[in-house]
């Protein structure tokens, strides 16, 4: 079993404890299903002020939920479409601190005020994208992209 814990204070350590720990829960494991839904509740337990944190698949043409942590949610994304849709369109992180203000934003739970969407790409292909909602406006920033970033650059490969 796995004991994970931070006690850091700053966002730069809790951000390296939460790479250690998804680097020590997803090495050696092949089922990227499984990957995903470790890596999900870690983010969930590490970073605070968040109300949605999961992956959506990417599966014959569109995003399809993947495992995560909070309320039930919207199961498949058209590419092109809301947030996660861009994000995976774009293949580039997506940092909105005002979801309301987004064109085509699609609304999964109201509660949500602000989003970052990492692209999976792997060996150049699209796999999926890691999605975190906050019901802060304005709660991430470049430094969060960076760290979600950096973290999909260790573990994409084991979360197919």
């Amino acid at each position: 079993m796995f004991d994970f814990a931070t006690t850091a204070a700053d966002k730069a350590a809790i951000h390296a404890d939460l790479l250690a720990a998804a680097d020590a829960v997803t090495a050696g494991e092949t089922d990227g299903v499984a990957n995903m839904a470790n890596v999900a509740a870690l983010i969930w337990q590490f970073l605070p002020d968040l109300n949605w944190a999961g992956f959506y698949r990417m599966i014959e043409g569109e995003l399809v939920l993947g495992p995560f942590q909070g309320k039930a949610a919207c199961i498949r994304i058209p590419i092109g479409r809301g947030v996660c849709g861009t994000a995976a369109a774009t293949r580039s992180t997506q940092l909105v601190a005002d979801v309301h203000a987004f064109p085509g934003h699609i609304a999964c739970d109201a509660a949500s005020a602000s989003e970052v969407v990492v692209p999976i790409v792997i060996d150049g292909l699209l796999t999926g994208v890691l999605d975190l909602d906050s019901p802060l406006p304005g709660r991430f920033d470049e430094q969060d992209a960076r760290a979600l970033e950096a973290l999909i650059g260790r573990i994409g490969a084991r979360l197919r």
